[in-house]
């Protein structure tokens, strides 16, 4: 069942994603060379509490850190380590912050480049920027009165039109009083868009392009 917020508990969830938002840019800040991925998680877990929040992915059963740490070849969901980040290493870092009852989830991935190294763009680097332009045309895809199918639509034409493939094994997702909630928000269509759920006024979801 989809659980659709209130102004009020959107408002709430505002304060959330305002937190988080804040937390992930300190985050990405300190994605450098010789950094580690525990060294990251623990300054998000921090950073988290100082601001009023609760590690949101902490609340998940048997996850005991504030981030999951995505490095080169790891797709989604990787578990921080000891490992120290190099240089031309791709990061993802996705974060939750639990606020006042109600889950945010975001993520971002970014490429180190040390300035005096000055690696070349590349197709790495333009790989990054399909993805980042396919979240937005999901995002403005998410309309009261569209369909799920038009944001799965809007991101499977950017990414699958320049040449890529979108993982089709993980979606995005409701989210709110729980941080995985319905519906569930593929990067692709299979199938109908009218199959798929209605967007309506107070649904709050995580659109990501995996």
């Amino acid at each position: 069942m989809i659980d659709l917020k209130t102004k009020q508990e959107i408002e709430i969830m505002k304060t959330g994603g305002k937190i988080l938002a804040d937390v992930l840019f300190e985050v990405l800040k300190n994605i450098k060379i010789g950094v580690s991925e525990i060294e990251l998680d623990q300054l998000a877990e921090k950073l988290i509490l100082e601001k009023g929040g609760e590690p949101g992915f902490k609340k998940v059963e048997g996850y005991k850190h504030a981030i999951c740490i995505s490095t080169n070849d790891v797709v989604v969901h990787g578990i921080p380590t000891n490992y120290k980040l190099k240089e031309g290493d791709v990061v993802g870092i996705d974060c939750g912050v639990y606020y006042k009852g109600f889950h945010t989830d975001m993520a971002q991935t970014v490429r180190i480049k040390d300035k005096g190294l000055r690696i070349k763009e590349d197709e790495i680097d333009e790989f990054l920027k399909i993805g980042e332009k396919a979240m937005w045309e999901g995002i403005k895809a998410a309309k009261a009165g569209q369909r799920v199918g038009d944001i799965s639509k809007a991101i499977q034409g950017i990414v699958e039109g320049q040449g890529y493939s979108v993982v089709k094994s993980l979606v995005g997702h409701g989210v709110g009083r729980e941080l995985h909630e319905e519906p569930e928000v593929p990067g692709f269509l299979d199938g109908s868009i009218l199959e798929t759920s209605l967007l309506k006024e107070g649904m709050t979801i995580a659109i990501e392009v995996i």
